[in-house]
């Protein structure tokens, strides 16, 4: 890649993290219908620097590593940020962050163990993502047009779909760093 030229969906990727902290405040503050705009962008955005990579021939290490850090960030300030504000129950942000503890953690040991992995995002990995996104996206369409209708069951069960997606691809994770050990010893 030439040096000169600009990594389109890697700085995609840092406009995502850089949103994190605006769409945090925004959150703190209330304002529902702005955070739903810059999160609505930052997944657009998610989605289009992988594809933009891809087509562009532009997949670097830096983007490999930058795009799930972006991830994290969004997710765990969004769904810690909206428990704290008790606009969505608190154990499923303790869900979302638990999983998110445990990978770093399991990372980090292969890493000192000096285990030999690569990590791909998985089927289910790549399903709780969505309802994770589609979760928060949900609740903050939902203070945003204050809408009439009730919708509690409907928020429950997604709660409930993102949480069990969240376990299993935790769980995923782990026997997959128990088979990276076990296949390095």
């Amino acid at each position: 890649m030439d040096a000169g030229r600009i990594n389109i969906p890697n700085t995609l990727t840092v406009l995502r993290i850089i949103l994190v902290p605006a769409i945090v405040i925004l959150l703190m503050q209330g304002d529902f219908f702005m955070a739903l705009i810059l999160f609505t962008l930052s997944g657009i955005t998610d989605g289009l620097d992988g594809f933009l990579a891809r087509v562009l021939h532009q997949q670097t290490e830096l983007g490999a590593y930058l795009d799930p850090i972006a991830d994290k960030a969004l997710m765990v300030s969004c769904f810690v940020t909206l428990s704290i504000k008790h606009v969505i129950p608190g154990w499923l942000s303790v869900i979302v962050v638990s999983r998110d503890c445990i990978i770093l953690i399991g990372i980090a040991m292969l890493a000192i163990m000096s285990v030999s992995f690569q990590i791909r995002p998985t089927m289910i990995s790549k399903l709780t993502t969505v309802f994770q996104l589609l979760t928060i996206f949900v609740v903050l369409l939902v203070h945003t047009l204050a809408i009439v209708v009730d919708f509690r069951m409907v928020l429950l069960g997604l709660y409930i779909v993102t949480s069990a997606l969240t376990v299993l691809s935790g769980l995923n994770y782990i026997f997959k760093g128990i088979r990276f050990i076990n296949s390095a010893s």
